[in-house]
């Protein structure tokens, strides 16, 4: 029997650069949480006042926003104003997730290996920052996610203009160093780290493009990794997910580079669930279907529902 979660949000589209795929992700959440009997409906910020999911009587909001002001801590924020319990992780461990240079300091202060990295400015000498960090280099905007403004570098001539392009989206630039080896992700629901899925694109970079729309990228969960190193960066991720204060569920982004070793990209605190998406293939393999899956990572938002009563 389907537990009685009132009446449900589900928020999706938004503000963001991501926009497009929020709305996919939030409309195969809707479906599937319909499937399961609950009474959810689609509510996209960008169209409505937050205001209404209080003067409207929703009991709680299921996250599909990504992006800033969805999963930066913006919206999670306001519905902690509103008292409206919802999924996924709280204020603080969303913005800082959000920002990948606060991220790799916290990960840096308690030796969780990540790739070394510049902040980018239009004073940088960008010759020097090339030197240090050695070619190619990943140049990314700081606050974005899917890919969205990021350029491989493979001449230091280049990097001035990677710089520019990233800070279209972002006051704040990174120049990282490029990990040569297998793209690999972490899904985790509650306090489980789901089987790694390996990324395998068809293209040189895993761009936009090859994430959400591209037929040729190759997914393999299992992962094919040994079962010591798969379960070696499981409890990495686990680390890496909980000291940025993460709860509820999250995606945790790792390249292995040739010798083995694994190093930490990123958190995503409310990760895609399109048709391509990478949790819900590892809840696959763990034998949780889409529907199920979409029913737990609701249940998450008992977290806050507990943390409202009890303060």
């Amino acid at each position: 029997m389907t537990r009685d979660f009132g009446k449900v949000a589900v928020l999706m589209g938004g503000h963001s650069s991501e926009r497009e795929i929020s709305l996919l992700s939030g409309n195969a959440v809707l479906a599937a949480l319909r499937r399961r009997g609950v009474d959810a409906h689609a509510f996209d910020p960008r169209a409505r006042p937050l205001e209404d999911l209080r003067r409207e009587k929703f009991a709680r909001a299921h996250i599909a926003l990504h992006g800033r002001l969805g999963e930066d801590g913006t919206i999670q924020g306001a519905l902690e104003l509103l008292g409206i319990p919802y999924t996924g992780s709280g204020v603080m461990a969303s913005a800082i997730a959000m920002d990948k240079w606060r991220t790799k300091l916290v990960w840096q202060a308690i030796g969780i290996p990540t790739p070394r990295y510049e902040l980018l400015t239009e004073q940088t000498d960008f010759d020097a920052a090339a030197k240090k960090l050695g070619l190619p280099i990943i140049v990314k905007p700081a606050c974005e996610g899917s890919t969205i403004g990021l350029t491989k570098v493979a001449a230091a001539k280049d990097l001035a203009d990677a710089y520019r392009r990233a800070a279209r989206y972002d006051r704040l630039v990174l120049a990282e160093e490029f990990i040569a080896g297998q793209e690999l992700t972490v899904a985790i629901l509650g306090e489980e780290a789901l089987p790694l899925v390996r990324i395998q694109p068809a293209v040189e970079l895993y761009d936009y493009q090859a994430k959400y729309f591209s037929d040729d990228t190759k997914y393999f969960c299992p992962s094919g990794l040994p079962e010591h190193v798969e379960r070696a960066i499981q409890r990495d991720a686990l680390q890496a997910y909980r000291i940025i204060g993460c709860e509820g569920w999250g995606r945790v982004d790792v390249m292995q580079d040739a010798a083995g070793k694994p190093y930490f990209l990123e958190v995503n605190t409310s990760p895609g669930m399109t048709a391509h998406s990478l949790v819900p293939m590892a809840a696959k393999q763990a034998g949780i279907g889409f529907d199920e899956l979409v029913m737990r990572i609701l249940a998450t938002s008992e977290i806050r529902e507990r943390k409202q009563t009890d303060g």
